[in-house]
């Protein structure tokens, strides 16, 4: 864009339509231009806010920030200055304040300030007698040639001053006083209509502003005070005339506006006492305070001109933003309305900030994140360390960088994108802290089940006893503990979804659960190790009534001092009753220690249940085992030779041919085969009727679940869904094995009987009648020589004796076949020593022709049999097999 202040020609401007200034006027083309690629050098200068084609700088914050305005939120002041063209505004500016806008040339009289500039106070840092941050905005001046009839940027430029400035300053010659043009009173006429349009967009805030006359070439003819009633005089005509809106008429022009008046003398005439009175005015450029009226010069206004009611309460760093969308508002001929634009300020400040301050959140934040997501992703949730601290800190950070920046702005808005930017972090912080929650819980919980497993299992390895329930208790305590002091971490004072009682009832609950299911599967070990102690004691004891039907003289495993049941008849009645008393002390047992583990009642009335059908199961299968093939059949043997081969006293037999085997052997065959009907079925002989199962072992629990189902083997008259009836389930012989075993039977007792034959008719020895005629005859003197000799004759009873006992017990054949086998071993022997003497004897080997001793067959008690004959080599490997 071309501009006539010395600018490169960018786009065609006014400019082209008046005559270029000679060279010697000073220009602010040292300025940042409007449509210029600003340097910092031109920053130094001052800036163009808008241009005379109503073009607004869109570099306008890069200057603020540049000269640190920007950063000094509500310390900042604005002044504007108006005034007729060519009447010295930008010197007294560049005086008062140190700036370098534009002048005219002493030779012309042109228009020198187009659009409206803007440059910072130079004279701040001076004693320290002016404000901080003054921005001084030169508007381009009225009555113009060059503008002509074309009062609309005239219009603009005022409202865009007076809704952007605390201080309006008039700069008007002394003597124009009292004159409507040359005092500009048609200036502050349009200034009074535009504060009027503002105010009926802002009734509520009602915006003040200070009007400050400065009187150039003051004289000292007139004094300032009656200057200053003129003006207030005119001033107080023009808005009397002013057409108000509804509800205004009445208003006063104090209402809405402040006065100061100052006096320069001449800058020409009097150029040292003009340097003087400027510098004096500028120390008026600071804050102040309102005081009582006195009478006197401006003494309503004590200390500066700068009252906090005059700021527009707009943030520096907000200042650009604010401004344009005022001049856009402005220049497009729409009603200018300051709180809207305020609410978009701060609507557009505020996103801004937040954008740059959930970057800054962002930055903390992600990392975390990503972890806990990779976590997530492996399948192995993290607890992140110190998160809670982190995510508070971060968010602590966040706000408080928004609430630095953004409370500035209007308050409505600030709160309303306050709660969005706490919402938006609160999302990313309750996703991060439901993750660590969620990963503390599943850590905590398998935690808590691996702490109780361990000490379970160290108490059981010490064998000492050990409570399950303060185990589990004491160990929930921990978790609790710590999930709390994580969730307690995580917690954020006056953010409720922070509570997290919840997720802790949860934690609470899954933390019960994981302790039924511990106290289940310890019950479980405890149901069976009580099952282990129940097969053990049935094992002993139904063993032992088994054993009963043996001899119980060391058969098969019987008691050596066991002694005979009654009857047979009540085996299954004896079992019963050892199976219930066992069972019932193992359901104390189960019932004591389950009840240490603080399992409830249905807990342990599935317990007991189950551990009576494992009973049941138990007692089966040691009655399966007793009456196996091979062990029934040794009973059965071993209860027909208890009653065949020992008396009623149990005084073994010995066979007489002239005893009744038949009988006795018939006799006790056929009441040891009344045994197999008896084992065939489990009946008691009191009801002659099978135990009433179902009933002992009762109905399933209401709260039995399938998976207490799954190792129970189905028992006939219980489960009647599986098909068997109790009938079945108490056969424990089938016809078929029956008539088995009973076949099986017969055959061993009938060997039996017929060893018991043989031995009868072996212990008789058949001697003819005539050698005892003969051995009378022949041994006669002998006979009387043994009477006569006492030691013969008690050496005749003791042998007598001797043998009469050998014959009652039958050994006469045994002792016969040791001496057979004895004397046969002495020849043999004997035989052995004469071949050694022989081997010996070369003279003796030579005669025989034998070979020598190597070659012999050793004879030794390892090489005979039991009749005292050689034992071959095939007959000694036969052995061998």
């Amino acid at each position: 864009m071309a501009q006539t202040n010395g600018h490169d020609a960018r786009r065609p401007s006014a400019a082209s339509r008046y005559p270029t200034a000679p060279s010697i006027m000073t220009m602010n083309g040292h300025f940042a231009g409007v449509g210029d690629a600003p340097t910092k050098e031109q920053y130094e200068h001052g800036i163009q806010v808008i241009d005379e084609e109503k073009e607004f700088n869109p570099n306008l914050n890069s200057y603020l920030q540049v000269t640190k305005i920007a950063q000094s939120g509500f310390n900042y002041h604005l002044i504007s200055v108006f005034g007729s063209q060519s009447t010295g505004k930008s010197t007294l500016l560049n005086h008062l304040f140190g700036t370098e806008f534009g002048v005219m040339s002493e030779t012309e009289r042109r228009q020198t300030t187009k659009g409206i500039w803007m440059s910072k106070n130079k004279r701040e840092g001076a004693e320290g007698k002016m404000a901080d941050n003054i921005l001084v905005m030169d508007v381009e001046g009225t009555d113009g040639r060059e503008r002509g009839e074309d009062q609309d940027f005239e219009r603009k430029s005022a409202l865009f001053a007076l809704a952007t400035s605390e201080v309006l300053i008039v700069n008007i010659w002394e003597h124009q006083v009292g004159l409507y043009q040359g005092a500009n009173m048609g200036l502050l006429k349009t200034v009074f209509e535009v504060n009027l349009q503002l105010f009926l967009k802002d009734k509520q805030s009602n915006p003040r502003s200070l009007l400050f006359f400065v009187i150039r070439d003051h004289l000292g003819t007139t004094p300032l005070a009656n200057l200053r009633n003129t003006l207030i005089a005119d001033l107080t005509n023009i808005w009397t005339g002013l057409s108000k809106p509804a509800g205004l008429e009445k208003s006063r022009i104090e209402d809405y506006f402040d006065f100061a008046f100052a006096a320069l003398p001449h800058k020409i005439l009097q150029p040292e006492k003009f340097i003087t009175e400027v510098g004096k005015l500028g120390t008026r450029f600071r804050v102040g305070h309102r005081a009582v009226k006195q009478h006197g010069l401006d003494q309503e206004l004590d200390g500066g001109v700068f009252l906090p009611e005059y700021h527009r309460r707009i943030p520096a760093d907000g200042f650009s933003v604010y401004a344009e969308g005022v001049w856009d508002q402005i220049v497009n001929n729409k009603d200018l309305d300051l709180p809207t634009q305020q609410e978009l300020l701060a609507q557009f400040r505020c996103d801004e900030i937040s954008r740059e301050v959930l970057e800054a959140f962002d930055v903390s934040i992600s990392p975390l994140e990503e972890k806990q997501a990779e976590g997530v992703r492996l399948g192995k949730p993290a607890v992140l360390r110190d998160l809670g601290t982190a995510g508070k800190a971060a968010r602590m950070k966040s706000i408080k960088a928004f609430e630095t920046e953004a409370s500035r702005y209007h308050k409505g808005v600030y709160a309303r994108k306050r709660v969005e930017l706490e919402g938006k972090i609160d999302t990313r912080l309750k996703a991060l802290y439901h993750g660590q929650l969620s990963a503390a819980h599943k850590s905590g919980v398998a935690s808590f089940s691996d702490a109780v497993s361990s000490a379970v299992k160290a108490g059981q390895k010490k064998g000492a006893s050990y409570e399950f329930a303060e185990i589990v208790e004491r160990e929930k305590k921990v978790a609790l503990k710590q999930f709390e002091t994580e969730a307690r971490s995580l917690a954020i004072e006056g953010v409720p979804w922070t509570n997290f009682k919840s997720q802790y009832n949860l934690y609470e609950k899954d933390l019960d659960e994981v302790s039924g299911r511990l106290r289940k599967e310890e019950m479980r070990r405890l149901a069976s190790r009580v099952e282990r102690w129940v097969r053990s004691r049935l094992g002993d004891s139904v063993g032992l009534e088994f054993n009963k039907l043996g001899s119980g003289r060391g058969g098969s495993g019987a008691p050596e001092i066991g002694e005979k049941p009654a009857t047979e008849k009540d085996l299954w009645d004896r079992i019963w009753n050892l199976f219930t008393a066992t069972v019932k002390e193992a359901e104390s047992r189960f019932t004591e220690r389950a009840k240490s583990f603080d399992a409830d009642e249905d807990e342990i009335e599935v317990g007991l249940w189950r551990l009576r059908r494992k009973s049941w199961g138990v007692l089966r299968a040691k009655i399966d085992e007793e009456v196996m093939e091979g062990n029934i059949l040794l009973k059965l043997r071993e209860n027909f030779e208890d009653k065949f081969r020992y008396d009623e006293a149990g005084v073994p037999r010995i066979w007489r041919p002239t005893d009744d085997i038949e009988g006795m052997y018939t006799k006790a065959k056929e009441s040891t085969l009344t045994l197999i009907p008896l084992l065939s079925r489990f009946r008691l002989a009191e009801t002659y009727a099978s135990p009433d199962l179902p009933d002992w072992i009762g109905n399933a629990p209401a709260s039995v679940d399938p998976q207490d189902e799954e190792d129970l083997a189905p028992i006939g008259g219980v489960d009647e869904e599986e098909g068997k009836s109790l009938e079945e389930e108490m056969t424990i012989l089938s016809e078929a094995k029956r008539q088995d075993l009973v076949v099986r039977f017969k055959k061993t007792a009938d060997g039996v009987y017929v060893e018991a034959k043989r031995s009868a008719i072996g212990g008789i020895t058949q001697v003819p009648l005539y050698f005892y005629g003969l051995l009378l005859a022949l041994g006669w003197n002998e006979i009387v020589a043994v009477l006569r000799n006492p030691m013969y004759f008690v050496l005749l009873i003791l042998l007598g004796v001797g043998a009469y006992v050998t014959y009652n017990l039958n050994l006469w054949g045994p002792m016969l076949r040791m001496a057979n086998a004895a004397s046969a071993q002495a020849i043999e022997i004997g035989k052995e020593k004469l071949r050694e003497f022989l081997e010996s004897s070369d003279t003796g080997r030579q005669a025989i022709g034998m070979k020598g001793r190597d070659d012999s067959d050793n004879i030794s008690l390892n090489t005979l049999d039991s009749r005292g004959k050689k034992v071959t080599a095939g007959e000694d490997d036969d052995d061998d097999i």
